[in-house]
């Protein structure tokens, strides 16, 4: 069972932590259990109960009429609701929700419906991806079980997989050279094997080494095919060195190849880069520095 505070209702349903009080107060949409230290806190069902009061008040229904609704009468018309709207907000709380409940069938209902409306890769920068960084921030504190995470990854990473299957890369003249990879300690590959498809739908050439990956092993593979371009991403901080020195050695055993680098313990530090190293911000970014930089 999954454990959240009301700053963690607050993240994944974007209702606002003063609000939910005062719809407590008023309305007793939901009652907050209490730790033996008199400590407030919200399980798996309250968490599915929010996410569904905020899918309907999204959708003009007053929080007065919805208190009066029964939980199988709200669950109904959020599934119908969700059948039928494909605005980003209600379906990554769709997703927040088959997370919780482990219920493949509902990530599958909304992914397959989003990939027809908007095609694959929209979907998963517009929906998936916002929804991870929920799921991420919750994991960092500890509000997700590891059970839930790896349940949601796995789909996810399935989808991912399933796409990169299917494409066709024909080579032209302005194609280039890849290697992806993610250093030692690294294991969350999702935005790595998504760089892979945008990359390779951009008609260059990848070679994917994969999780925790040492850099010697990294400078064996760069020896034998000399890519244009390395991709990296770091989640979480490096054990035996500070992330400014890992870009500094990269960048000086690799000094005639662009390295492109993401995550959260690179983005929005203070590193001092050398110039053949890139970081990238967001999503959005990569795309347009594969479509405007890379030639």
């Amino acid at each position: 069972m999954g454990i959240y505070s009301i700053r963690d209702l607050e993240i994944l349903s974007g209702i606002k932590a003063h609000t939910l009080r005062i719809w407590e107060q008023r309305f007793r949409i939901i009652d907050p259990k209490r730790t033996e230290t008199n400590i407030r806190f919200y399980d798996d069902d309250d968490l599915k109960k929010i996410l569904n009061i905020s899918l309907l008040n999204q959708n003009g229904y007053k929080i007065s009429k919805i208190a009066e609704m029964k939980d199988e009468d709200i669950s109904k018309e959020v599934l119908n609701i969700t059948d039928r709207n494909f605005s980003h907000p209600e379906q990554t709380n769709a997703l927040v929700h088959s997370m919780v409940s482990m219920d493949k069938e509902r990530f599958e209902k909304v992914i397959s419906k989003c990939v027809i409306q908007y095609g694959f890769e929209a979907t998963m920068i517009k929906i998936v991806f916002p929804f991870l960084n929920k799921v991420g921030l919750l994991w960092l504190t500890g509000s997700i079980s590891p059970s839930q995470e790896h349940f949601i990854s796995h789909l996810i990473r399935k989808k991912i997989m399933v796409a990169l299957d299917g494409q066709v890369n024909p080579r032209n003249q302005n194609t280039k050279s890849f290697m992806l990879y993610l250093p030692e300690g690294e294991y969350h590959e999702l935005g790595l094997l998504f760089g892979s498809y945008l990359i390779r739908s951009r008609n260059h050439d990848v070679t994917y080494l994969g999780q925790n990956l040492p850099i010697s092993h990294l400078k064996e593979a760069y020896d034998q095919k000399k890519p244009n371009y390395i991709f990296t991403i770091f989640t979480t901080s490096p054990s035996e060195y500070s992330i400014q020195e890992y870009l500094d050695n990269i960048s000086q055993y690799f000094p005639n190849c662009k390295i492109i680098t993401t995550g959260y313990q690179v983005v929005g530090q203070e590193l001092n880069t050398a110039p053949n190293v890139h970081i990238i911000y967001k999503i959005e970014d990569l795309i347009e520095y594969l479509e405007t930089k890379v030639n």
